[in-house]
């Protein structure tokens, strides 16, 4: 039913004179006459007695009246709890990455774009690598942050923000310290503290020490970075790790030594392809924007 013809039964039953009520609904009186025959005929009856040059309601517009009063109430709590709605939807935002990601480039991103856009309801969390595109297909996420290694393409928006590679760390009194570089082979004798499989990092390393010969011996399989520093600390075993996603502020006998040759993972913003809320758009272009900042 078309809301507009009852809107103009109303008004015209307030001001009774098509010409108010043209100048009312910002209409002319042509347009209020055919709304009203178009009612008439649509329910059978007679609206408004047209005798003497006067507009008044018949008994069946008063009676339909506070129907139409109420439908049209209706209509405007439905468009508010739409409007409401939309509005929880544009401007709701979130996103999750690597447990990491404080330790890259697309950390001041999402902290900028939070500063810049305070009315967007961002929501932020952790989540384990291997369980982040999942949850960005069940609709969980709007927008990921995630390591990626080779060229594989994804059925997904993807925009690359950061780019790291493989280090080996190990305490400053271990014999192989002193190196400005190290090959896989050189640590063949090594006890391995690795991040798990949970970090999508245990598959790619345990690939390169084969490729080198070696059968790792691992002492610690985990998903606490903190943790293996401390052990590095402590003067125990070797890691190998991407080169940004640690800080070693906190633990002087560390050192941290590039591997080559190099083998680089990328670090990119993830979205489901296809047709997305305002406020995931206006985090893309942001980030587009920054960039290789």
């Amino acid at each position: 039913m078309d809301t507009r013809k009852l809107a103009t039964f109303v008004d015209l039953a307030q001001t009774k004179n098509y010409s108010k009520t043209a100048e009312r609904i910002f209409s002319n009186q042509a347009t209020v006459s055919k709304h009203i025959l178009a009612l008439e005929k649509a329910w059978n009856v007679q609206l408004f007695s047209r005798a003497h040059r006067t507009v008044t309601l018949t008994h069946a517009g008063e009676t339909i009246l506070p129907a139409v009063l109420e439908l049209l109430e209706k209509e405007q709590q439905l468009n508010r709890v739409i409007k409401n709605q939309s509005s929880k939807e544009i401007k709701e935002l979130v996103i999750k990455g690597i447990p990491s990601i404080s330790q890259y480039q697309a950390f001041n991103v999402i902290t900028d774009f939070a500063k810049q856009y305070p009315d967007v309801n961002l929501k932020f969390s952790e989540a384990e690598t291997d369980t982040l595109l999942d949850t960005l297909d069940d609709g969980n996420a709007d927008i990921v942050f995630t390591r990626l290694f080779g060229n594989k393409q994804l059925h997904h928006d993807m925009l690359i923000n950061d780019q790291d590679y493989f280090v080996a760390l190990m305490p400053k009194i271990h014999p192989l310290a002193g190196y400005k570089k190290l090959t896989m082979e050189l640590l063949k004798n090594e006890s391995f503290l690795l991040l798990d499989s949970s970090t999508n990092l245990f598959k790619p390393i345990i690939s390169l020490l084969k490729e080198a010969g070696i059968e790792p011996r691992i002492t610690y399989e985990g998903r606490r970075i903190d943790l293996i520093l401390g052990m590095l600390d402590q003067g125990m075993g070797v890691s190998i790790m991407m080169n940004k996603s640690f800080d070693l502020t906190d633990y002087q006998n560390i050192v941290a030594i590039p591997i080559e040759p190099k083998q680089y993972s990328r670090l990119a913003f993830i979205r489901r392809h296809g047709k997305h809320s305002a406020t995931s758009e206006l985090f893309w272009k942001f980030a587009q924007k920054h960039e290789g900042k």
